[in-house]
């Protein structure tokens, strides 16, 4: 008689089916995303649907894409990102969702507006300007760009709202709005970059408005059951030591407005998943955003490896980490999902060789991976 063994912890643990509104995802292993820049005229080829759909195939529950732009000649700074919008870019991107879903997986987009981290005369749009709430690249710097006017703040709007259409109607499983990390959403959110004295800006509340405008758009374009996820961080590319909140009753004055707005889960962006939000608690940022909302929330940072991901991508390697840790959080409930980025991005085989127990197997974070799309 043939005996199974007992599945891994980490395979009893991850292996477990999770819900954001209307959608199941299969298991708690998320794909974090990855700018790859693989995408010449924005359009994802043959090679990003094969890259998508081989994380899917090897057990990535949900997949939430590099970041897309959204339809707003401001957005991007690259004519190889994918964008979101134009025929032949949507058409691609139907494809991936058909490879994903085929291989037994979940996948959204991350809607993407860049704002003031652009340079005028990047392309795929040279001619447009940099915008943001009030012009600024980071806090104390000199006006870079365009502070935006009430047309400006509703075009955007109208831009992630239709992005979301496109993508429910093409196939997608939800969308991810990209509001952390110091682009255009979080420029409104940081005091750092938002001088803004009408309703976009001042206290912690105002400073929500624009994000949770595009949150309620998005939500009354999309179905009901469609879920909408919102992904958000206190440290920017400008600045790592910058926070949106220093206190947990900050955090929730941020995040009860999003909720409201719509937001059926978030994304809390962290360096290092492992190190605590505020005094008095093990609680990562995940963790606290879950208490203060109740929603669904996926945590991230350098998963899987022993190193900060900024260093990682200019080079230096990641030894490999232990995840017990991860699985007692997960296990305790502190947050729903994990996202995982350089592992998966390194091996495609990362979530099957974690759900069968094959830790000996796992191979360390090398930047030659970021050359192709393996």
């Amino acid at each position: 008689m043939t005996v199974t063994p007992p599945a891994s912890r980490a395979a009893q643990i991850l292996s477990r089916p999770t819900t954001i509104n209307g959608l199941t995802v299969p298991n708690r292993i998320a794909m974090a995303p990855m700018t790859r820049e693989f995408s010449p005229g924005g359009i994802p080829g043959e090679d990003v649907v094969s890259y998508y759909a081989r994380r899917a195939a090897a057990g990535v529950g949900l997949i939430v894409t590099e970041g897309t732009y959204v339809g707003h000649e401001s957005a991007g700074y690259s004519d190889r990102v994918p964008r979101f919008h134009g025929e032949e870019q949507l058409a691609g991107w139907s494809k991936v969702v058909e490879a994903v879903h085929a291989a037994g997986g979940t996948i959204v987009p991350q809607l993407w507006h860049i704002g003031m981290v652009r340079e005028q005369g990047q392309p795929p749009f040279p001619e447009a300007p940099a915008v943001g709430p009030s012009g600024l690249r980071t806090a104390g710097a000199e006006v870079a760009g365009k502070a935006m006017t009430q047309a400006d703040i509703d075009a955007v709007i109208g831009a992630f709202a239709q992005a979301a259409a496109d993508a429910e109607r093409i196939g997608f499983d939800g969308v991810e709005i990209h509001g952390a990390h110091g682009y255009l959403i979080d420029q409104f959110l940081w005091a750092g970059t938002n001088r803004r004295t009408d309703a976009y800006g001042g206290d912690l509340v105002a400073r929500t408005k624009f994000a949770a405008e595009i949150v309620a758009a998005v939500r009354e374009k999309v179905s009901p059951e469609f879920p909408v996820i919102f992904r958000y961080s206190q440290w920017k590319q400008q600045d790592f030591t910058a926070r949106l909140a220093e206190t947990p009753e900050e955090l929730e004055a941020i995040l009860t407005p999003l909720a409201a707005a719509g937001v059926d889960a978030f994304h809390a962006s962290t360096r290092r998943y492992w190190l605590p939000e505020f005094e008095g608690s093990d609680l990562n940022l995940a963790g606290w955003t879950k208490k203060l909302t109740g929603k669904p929330v996926i945590s991230v940072g350098s998963v899987g490896l022993d190193g900060e991901f900024i260093k990682a991508f200019q080079g230096e390697g990641s030894p490999v980490k232990s995840i017990d840790d991860l699985l007692d959080r997960l296990e305790s409930d502190e947050f729903d999902l994990v996202a995982v980025g350089r592992a998966v991005l390194q091996d495609p085989e990362w979530a099957a060789k974690v759900l069968a127990g094959r830790f000996d197997e796992l191979k360390p974070y090398d930047p030659a991976s970021l050359k192709t799309l393996s």
